[in-house]
């Protein structure tokens, strides 16, 4: 009835009762009753209501798209064939790239693995809820109480909002976001869960000596004997079965990250790789390709490659121990460089997104959260009241800065940059192990411990070989008063923070880790 009357059934509707009724018509029988007794009594033809009920549902569903979030861990920045390798393959990575769209200046929330997903799986900034440092241990490690080692209850995640819009969530791979039953996935909005709970793993995971899990219960069988092709397995198994409803899938591949492990027969297809860890490393990465491939084919095949939202990106910048290449970017993981947190980022989606395109508008891992919502017409979920050991101040002053939720719907700005036009000018902060830094527009300021901060301007200089802190102190200083102001508006300090040990890794890092020729 509301689509007969030209209203749209995403956040429009004609009478707020309706929208209620329709919107908890997908997942709570209860409501159903409800609803059918509400337009029952409305228009009096019990058959009239329920046809409406369904039509409306159906309606909805043709106009939500599948999401599918790839992810890999520790992926160097210049390790696909679409971001300039010349010697490791990644034929669907760089197929799905040919398809959609590659960001050149595209960033994560963290330089580190877990509050990077945290800040990508909420769209806000991790360390507005104390989420900074890695999460590597369990309780006994951290000063700090258990209950709060982890993805905190008060937050919303990515699968929370799109399951409350009726989507099925499914996560397959590396959770790295609490140890903790109340932290599993399962209670965090994910229909299903296949992986582990820790950032690790060896990669042939044997009987009884695994922490490989699917929805609360141990794996004894596995599909591979490899783990990345284990979880491409999966993954396609469970979008195979996703065809009744819109479904998000968060594809976590623990590969390239560390133990350095991969197949006879992938390392074979480098053989010619003289350095024996980026041989391992090459074979690593040429085994999630294949998988990706895998899933892009079920895609296809089950005919919903049209309908689904593709996005392809790294946690975070290639480790230092893993002979990962950063290609022409400065730093590492751990760093606040661009070697850190700028991290290859691939989107498509058919007729929506400009194909074979590469966009120079600064995109985060923070946007994808509302540009999904705004692409499913989904309203975020309200944030929860502040936690009890957040200043309920600052929380009020963080959200007149930066607003409930730090990401933005990108796609308007992928559509004003194809029109010529400007995107959305607004700043991105970072502080981790002793640095802090700060985006804003064609300006980054990078605060260290152990040296005078930097001001760079990473568009044009990708490697940051000229630091513009002496040339232009006016700009250094209103860089300061911005992040300051960031910094004294944070709602709460670090529930936890990793060990001083790696203030000091860093540290080297940024004295040692130059841009360089792809290694052989």
């Amino acid at each position: 009835l509301a689509h007969a009357s030209g209203y749209d059934c995403n956040g429009r509707i004609w009478d707020r009762l309706l929208e209620f009724s329709c919107r908890s018509l997908r997942y709570l029988v209860w409501l159903e009753v409800i609803y059918m007794n509400l337009l029952y009594r409305l228009f009096s033809t019990p058959l009239f209501c329920l046809a409406i009920a369904f039509s409306y549902d159906a309606a909805c569903r043709a106009d939500s798209p599948n999401f599918l979030v790839i992810m890999a861990d520790d992926l160097g920045y210049g390790d696909l064939g679409c971001a300039g390798s010349q010697l490791i393959k990644t034929p669907h990575i760089d197929q799905l790239a040919n398809g959609g769209t590659i960001f050149t200046q595209a960033y994560v929330a963290s330089s580190v693995c877990s509050p990077s997903r945290a800040g990508f799986m909420t769209g806000r900034d991790p360390r507005r809820f104390g989420y900074e440092g890695n999460l590597n241990d369990g309780g006994d490690k951290y000063a700090t109480r258990p209950e709060l080692l982890g993805l905190p209850v008060t937050e919303h995640t990515l699968a929370d909002h799109l399951k409350n819009a009726g989507y099925r969530t499914g996560i397959v791979g590396k959770w790295h976001l609490g140890l903790g039953d109340r932290f599993h996935p399962n209670r965090r909005g994910f229909d299903y869960f296949c992986g582990m709970r820790n950032g690790g793993h060896d990669y042939f995971p044997r009987e009884g000596k695994n922490r490989i899990e699917r929805n609360g219960q141990p794996v004894k069988d596995f599909s591979s004997s490899y783990l990345t092709d284990f979880f491409s397995d999966e993954a396609v198994g469970w979008i195979e079965e996703s065809k009744d409803k819109p479904w998000f899938l968060f594809l976590s591949y623990n590969a390239p990250h560390t133990p350095m492990q991969a197949t006879e027969a992938d390392l074979k297809v480098f053989a010619d790789v003289k350095d024996k860890k980026r041989r391992t490393y090459a074979a690593m990465v040429y085994a999630m390709d294949r998988g990706i491939g895998q899933v892009l084919a079920a895609l296809e095949r089950t005919g919903q490659s049209r309908e689904t939202f593709v996005v392809f990106l790294s946690d975070n910048g290639g480790a230092t121990n893993n002979a990962s290449w950063n290609g022409n970017l400065s730093g590492a993981k751990g760093t606040l460089l661009e070697g850190g947190i700028r991290v290859p980022m691939v989107w498509r989606w058919p007729d929506k997104i400009p194909a074979g395109n590469k966009s120079q508008t600064v995109v985060s891992s923070l946007d994808l959260l509302p540009t999904f919502l705004a692409a499913a017409g989904v309203s975020p979920i309200l944030l929860n009241p502040p936690a009890s050991h957040e200043d309920a101040r600052n929380r009020k002053r963080m959200v007149k800065l930066c607003g409930q939720y730090d990401g933005v719907d990108v796609l308007p700005l992928i559509a004003n940059e194809a029109h010529g036009s400007g995107g959305r000018d607004r700043p991105l902060f970072w502080r981790l192990q002793g640095q802090a830094a700060m985006l804003h527009g064609k300006q980054k300021l990078i605060r260290l411990g152990h040296r005078p901060a930097q001001l760079f301007r990473p568009a044009a200089d990708p490697g940051e070989q000229m630091d513009l802190a002496s040339d232009q102190p006016d700009e250094l200083r209103q860089a300061f008063k911005l992040l300051g102001r960031w910094e004294a508006s944070l709602p709460t300090v670090p529930l936890w923070d990793s060990s001083p040990y790696w203030f000091g890794d860093s540290a080297k890092i940024y004295d040692n880790w130059q841009p360089r020729s792809e290694p052989n």
